[in-house]
C-alpha cells in the first residue's frame, strides 16, 4: 500500500540584509532530505492552519520568529521504490517570510544552519536539495538553469 500523502509546510526566509536561511538536518536523522541544504519546515499536523504550522516548524528548528509575507505556488514530489510502489508522496505548501525576532540556534534535528545571499545560491546550487532549487525558482530567489 502508498504511503499517505505528506502535506509539507516551510518557508523562504530572508533577513534584514536579503540573505535567505538554509538548514540541514542531522545526518542520522536520515530521509529524503538528507544530506542537502533545506528551507526550514515540516509537517502540517491536525488541527493547524497552514500558517501556524509555518511559524511552528521554523520556530522548533530555528528558534526564529516570522512574519509570512506572501503564499508560494504548491508544488508536489512523488518518490517511487525501483518496483514503481510510491515511497513519497508530499505537497510543498510554503510562503516567503521575514524574521521578525529570536536568536538563530539550530535545534536538536537540525545539524547546520546558514545565512547565504542570493548570489552565493548559485555556487552551491548542486548542495542544495532538488526540491529546495524549486523552491527557489518558484520565489524568484534563484535563476540558476543547470539540471
Amino acid at each position: 500500500m502508498a504511503e499517505p500523502i505528506m502535506l509539507g509546510v516551510g518557508a523562504v526566509i530572508e533577513d534584514e540584509a536579503g540573505r535567505i536561511l538554509l538548514v540541514k538536518h542531522r545526518p542520522e536523522r536520515g530521509g529524503y532530505w538528507q544530506g542537502k541544504w533545506i528551507c526550514p519546515g515540516g509537517r502540517l499536523e491536525p488541527g493547524e492552519t497552514i500558517q501556524e504550522a509555518i511559524k511552528r516548524e521554523v520556530k522548533e528548528e530555528t528558534h526564529l520568529d516570522i512574519s509570512l509575507v506572501a503564499p508560494l505556488h504548491p508544488f508536489d514530489r512523488i518518490v517511487r521504490s525501483e518496483d514503481g510502489r510510491v515511497t513519497l508522496h508530499v505537497i510543498y505548501i510554503d510562503y516567503l517570510a521575514r524574521v521578525t525576532g529570536g536568536t538563530m540556534r539550530p535545534d536538536s534535528d537540525i545539524g547546520e544552519a546558514r545565512w547565504v545571499t542570493r548570489e552565493q545560491i548559485p555556487g552551491i546550487w548542486e548542495e542544495l536539495h532538488e526540491d529546495t532549487r524549486k523552491l527557489l525558482r518558484i520565489a524568484k530567489i534563484a535563476y540558476v538553469s543547470k539540471e
